[in-house]
């Protein structure tokens, strides 16, 4: 494929079939490793939510004693 007016011999399709093959191939790689370092980024969010999570219920859980010191009239 020499110029733009010459028809494309068997070879330039397959070598164009080659290039797309190699360009899809090249793509599904970046996405592959782009899902996979998202995974794992949100597998780390999802373990830091639980432990917030945790440490926002043992607060909500002690609040309520809290509230109840504070509101008693100091002992006579």
């Amino acid at each position: 494929m020499n110029n733009g007016n010459q028809p494309a011999t068997k070879a330039d399709v397959e070598t164009l079939r080659e290039q797309i093959r190699d360009s899809a191939t090249k793509l599904l790689t970046a996405l592959y490793d782009f899902a996979k370092v998202n995974q794992a980024r949100l597998s780390e969010l999802e373990g830091t939510d639980a432990v917030l999570k945790r440490r926002l219920g043992s607060i909500e859980d002690r609040l309520p004693e809290v509230e109840k010191r504070l509101n008693m009239p100091p002992a006579a």
